[in-house]
């Protein structure tokens, strides 16, 4: 084993604004690739007042924005702190994603919350955070970042899948990894499920008794992202602006709804997977929240068809494998390696992205 053992606790926040994940992770290289574990790993879930803060944060004003950025940095700086305290670990430095706020590639914005400065400050360690505004200034999409991932550390399966708020997909293809985020994953199914006053769906139950809505089907299956070329992302804005009136304007039961979304949804990744298989066998890894949920699984492994095998890996990977991949693009940054590629995000190049940030003395 190289001797050279980054030490890293890597910070991710998703769309679905369940709560904060910290995966305390080692990755070093060997002659044969980067090779990593999960040593530890902890969420810290949000209370309703944070989930709420953080969902409008796009509602802001510039000054309220502003605030919120410090206010993040410095509950994640706490986080941090306690984390490294209670399980008592070397840490080498922080990376952490932030939350996404704002994300609107083709004007130039993207924003993740979480002041660098700040959480360095708190925790005490160095930091690398803001991975996408680098890609968006040179034209890129800014996402999906987690394919620097896929491709050094899960190259053993033909495509890496996560079901996270929206479910994103990306493989290899003629030398280059290709990846976009299809559409949706939990997010239109956490939105029906706090209706209903529940916080998620365990395993799918509702949604497996539910029936599928024909007509809501076809008008979700017709919207225009889906006819999109890749590279592409999408993100809260489009789920607002297009999903939710849906939802709002069917008649159907909330189980139904899960139902028929589960459906959409695995219909429009089966399309995107089926595009781009040219072998007799394939492997598909899924992780993501969505991964946990066993009606999604059946539904998508019986779109899919039986020449792709559909993996669900340990629990631990598919809560933490975007908290995981974050490191590894601290540890790319660090190194001054590509940690974010173009045929990915459609950049002009590819970038080594990160802003550092050392705790400063007072």
């Amino acid at each position: 084993m190289n001797t050279s053992i980054y030490k890293v606790l890597g910070l991710m926040s998703g769309t679905s604004l369940d709560g904060l994940d910290m995966a305390y992770c080692h990755i070093w290289e060997e002659t044969n690739g980067w090779k990593f574990t999960i040593e530890q790993t902890k969420e810290i879930p949000y209370s309703e007042e944070m989930r709420e803060y953080l969902k409008n944060a796009i509602y802001l004003s510039e000054e309220d924005h502003a605030q919120l950025h410090e206010d993040y940095g410095k509950w994640l700086g706490e986080q941090a702190e306690a984390f490294i305290e209670e399980s008592n670990i070397e840490v080498d430095f922080i990376a952490s994603h932030g939350h996404t706020s704002h994300h609107r590639p083709e004007d130039g914005v993207t924003f993740q919350l979480g002041y660098g400065q700040i959480l360095s400050n708190i925790s005490g360690k160095q930091v690398v955070c803001d991975f996408r505004t680098k890609d968006v200034g040179l034209g890129g999409q800014g996402a999906p970042l987690v394919p620097i991932g896929d491709r050094l550390l899960f190259h053993d399966y033909d495509f890496c899948l996560n079901l996270g708020g929206i479910s994103n997909i990306s493989f290899e293809k003629e030398g280059k990894r290709i990846a976009y985020d299809i559409g949706m994953a939990n997010m239109p199914l956490n939105y029906i499920t706090h209706k209903m006053g529940m916080d998620y769906d365990e395993n799918g139950k509702l949604a497996r008794s539910g029936k599928l809505d024909e007509p809501l089907l076809k008008k979700l299956n017709s919207l225009d992202y889906y006819r999109l070329p890749y590279p592409k992302s999408t993100g809260y804005e489009w789920f607002t602006s297009k999903i939710i009136p849906l939802i709002e304007a069917s008649e159907s039961s909330e189980t139904d709804l899960l139902h028929t979304f589960i459906h959409h949804n695995c219909e429009q990744i089966a399309l995107q997977v089926h595009k781009h298989t040219n072998q007799p066998k394939n492997k598909l890894l899924v992780t993501g929240g969505g991964a946990l949920n066993q009606f999604f699984i059946d539904t998508l492994q019986e779109k899919l068809g039986a020449n792709i095998e559909v993996v669900v890996p340990s629990k631990i990977l598919v809560a933490y494998k975007e908290a995981l991949v974050f490191a590894l693009m601290g540890v790319l940054r660090l190194k001054g390696t590509t940690n974010v590629l173009s045929s990915v995000t459609g950049a002009r190049e590819d970038s080594c992205s990160g802003e550092v940030f050392f705790p400063e003395t007072s």
